[in-house]
């Protein structure tokens, strides 16, 4: 009777505590709700759709094959270098923070450490970096390098010591007891068993630092996007249907290469 009275109270307490959760949850998705001013849809909006569906029907091609440094291939292949280098530079880079946030490799003190300065890096998005680096290198591609490289950074830091931390210890606890050093533990242990899954989580990150890429050039970080937003302002709409159809296109594409490159490795 005793064990079926605790049961009951036990029961009692999880509906509880998941009608408090429940409550929260609605509270804050409220809340959220409040807080926004809906004005209505402008009286402009109808005549900005129209155009801008005109505007895909009937595409700039002139500048779409125009392959002069004012085009839109040089844009889109500044596009994809920035997204290629700055993922370059992080997936480099990440790897000592990924180890200093590994717990099994430097231990649980050092690793709370290595995880808050993970952490730090990945709270500023790319555009506040980008920002920032613009005031540094000036406007153009390196700035969005340096943006997409930092920010990407943070991401993969955080993937790469979680799958260091998921990996089998034989193969480094054998390696040790041989006698190896840590340099010899670190690139015949620990780094053959999860270079697949960081080369995977690099391709990944690729993807994204592709879309994140189209939009760094509207503070002036290089590629795409300065064409596209200066093309809407001045309502050049044919010229921003091909654009966007062109990155569209693009981006399904790399996601496409991408998505079968990663499944090959894994």
């Amino acid at each position: 009777m005793e064990n079926i009275s605790v049961k009951k109270e036990i029961n009692y307490l999880h509906i509880a505590l998941r009608t408090f959760y429940y409550i929260v949850v609605f509270g804050l998705i409220f809340w959220g709700f409040k807080g926004i001013e809906y004005k209505g849809i402008m009286q402009s909006a109808s005549g900005s759709i129209n155009a801008l569906i005109r505007g895909f029907l009937n595409p700039d091609m002139a500048y779409a094959t125009n392959n002069t440094i004012d085009g839109l291939p040089y844009a889109i292949l500044e596009t994809i270098a920035i997204a290629i280098s700055g993922t370059f530079v992080s997936a480099i880079i990440s790897i000592p923070f990924a180890l200093l946030a590994s717990q099994n490799i430097v231990g649980p003190k050092v690793s709370k450490v290595g995880k808050l300065i993970v952490t730090m890096i990945r709270t500023f998005p790319e555009l506040i970096l980008a920002l920032i680096f613009i005031s540094v290198v000036g406007p153009g591609a390196p700035a969005g390098i340096l943006a997409l490289g930092i920010h990407s950074i943070g991401m993969l830091a955080k993937l790469f010591s979680e799958s260091i931390e998921s990996m089998d210890l034989g193969v480094k606890e054998a390696l040790e007891s041989c006698g190896g050093n840590y340099f010899e533990v670190l690139f015949r242990a620990v780094l053959p068993q999860v270079s697949p899954e960081l080369m995977s989580y690099t391709l990944y990150r690729f993807e994204i630092n592709m879309r994140a890429a189209s939009t760094l050039g509207l503070v002036g970080a290089g590629g795409i996007g300065a064409p596209l937003i200066f093309a809407i302002r001045t309502r050049s709409w044919s010229r921003a249907g091909v654009i966007i159809i062109v990155l569209v296109i693009t981006v399904t594409i790399i996601d496409q290469i991408s998505g079968r490159i990663r499944k090959r490795i894994v």
